[in-house]
């Protein structure tokens, strides 16, 4: 298949690269420090429609294409990270399962507002027990009259428990089917259901500015209208949003990928040694060759993935693309900063220097939205290989 960003893609991305070196990059090194989730900064970018660009017009959206999605999340990824996966989870994890499985009646009451960036909605399926291995969900929701009882813990949930998530979307166990496996459905939890308890956020390596929260259930009653999509779906709800969110992630890992470039060709023409910039230097200046080779091979998979995405390509054939773009860009992300880092030398343990950030934040890229080992094991299946 071959695919190039049209005109109208590229003149996106210069508006969110203007967009994110006016509101984001003076204040980014300050709001890390600080542990800060800045609200303001969100409905900021809902106000340029970033939380809108694959929805439907009639909730308020810009009926886009998902290119367009990848192409600002990359752009953000590329000034701060934890700005990055703030969009993309709100949109791919959050806005996705509603707008994808909801019926009319909760697509109309729940999405306008998070289109338009006043609101944020998480995604919760990991559990203590229940990672990479999603199936093994302990959470349980029975039915109990004409409501929900939900009961369980889930962790590590993007945009949960900020002053403005509304919602979180959350995998349980229903019942049991005939050959024993648990059931398992999607139920929506509103933001202050009693018994939905967002715990302290984390103390995170990296994505300091990411509202990031584990989440106890302890008898959390919704009405049944709450369930999203088919009764006993949820399972497979959640592996098709998470092609998504691989390519999206894919699109994060980019722009920390063209960070770490830009970074690098600045400092090794500024910075000397022994009367010369060090960019004189084949030690430097290859390795930074390395890193021009990463982004554009990065970016190459990761817009021929979303472009399958938008071509309506069959689900076999996206899931692998998704899957290959995300394991080459988020290893080579971690290797990129690493390599940053040693070329700003001492600077760049410095906090002070945006490559030391960078260097934090990339390691996650290899976890989130399937470990790089799922995504292995993902393509050797796609390629035929009977591997468990």
């Amino acid at each position: 298949m071959t695919f190039a960003l049209s005109r109208e893609h590229e003149t996106f991305r210069q508006t969110v690269r203007e967009f994110a070196e006016a509101e984001v990059a003076p204040h980014v090194a300050a709001w890390d420090k600080d542990h800060h989730f800045p609200v303001d900064l969100v409905k900021k970018m809902g106000s340029l429609g970033l939380f809108g660009l694959t929805a439907p017009d009639e909730f308020g959206g810009a009926d886009g294409d998902f290119t367009s999605l990848c192409v600002a999340i990359e752009e953000l990824g590329r000034v701060d990270q934890s700005i990055g996966i703030t969009l993309e989870a709100a949109v791919g994890l959050g806005i996705n399962p509603i707008l994808t499985f909801g019926t009319q009646e909760q697509k109309e009451r729940w999405l306008p507002d998070l289109v338009a960036g006043q609101a944020l909605a998480g995604f919760g399926l990991t559990e203590p027990g229940a990672g990479s291995d999603a199936s093994a969900t302990k959470t349980k929701a029975e039915l109990d009259g004409d409501e929900w009882v939900v009961n369980g813990a889930k962790q590590f949930i993007t945009n949960s428990g900020s002053e403005i998530t509304s919602l979180v979307t959350v995998t349980a166990r229903t019942g049991t089917r005939e050959n024993g496996s648990p059931e398992l459905s999607t139920i929506v939890l509103p933001s202050g259901t009693p018994g939905f308890i967002v715990e302290p956020a984390y103390d995170k390596l990296g994505w300091h500015i990411s509202d990031t929260h584990p989440l106890s259930f302890v008898d959390a009653r919704v009405p049944a209208d709450h369930l999203l999509g088919e009764r006993g779906r949820g399972y497979a709800q959640f592996l098709a949003t998470l092609d998504d969110g691989r390519v999206a992630i894919a699109a994060l890992a980019v722009g920390c990928i063209q960070a770490c470039l830009d970074l690098c060709v600045q400092y090794a023409g500024e910075r000397t040694t022994f009367g010369v910039p060090i960019g004189t230097k084949q030690g430097v200046a290859f390795q930074i060759s390395d890193l021009a080779v990463m982004a554009q091979a990065g970016r190459a998979l990761t817009y021929q993935a979303a472009a399958l995405k938008d071509a309506g390509a069959p689900a076999k054939e996206f899931k692998q693309a998704a899957a290959i773009a995300k394991l080459y860009t988020s290893e080579s992300a971690v290797t990129a900063t690493r390599i940053a880092t040693q070329v700003f030398g001492g600077y760049g343990f410095m906090e002070e220097y945006p490559v030391a950030r960078f260097y934090r934040d990339a390691k996650i890229l290899e976890i989130g939205e399937g470990t790089s080992e799922v995504q292995r094991m993902l393509i050797a299946r796609g390629l035929g290989l009977p591997v468990e």
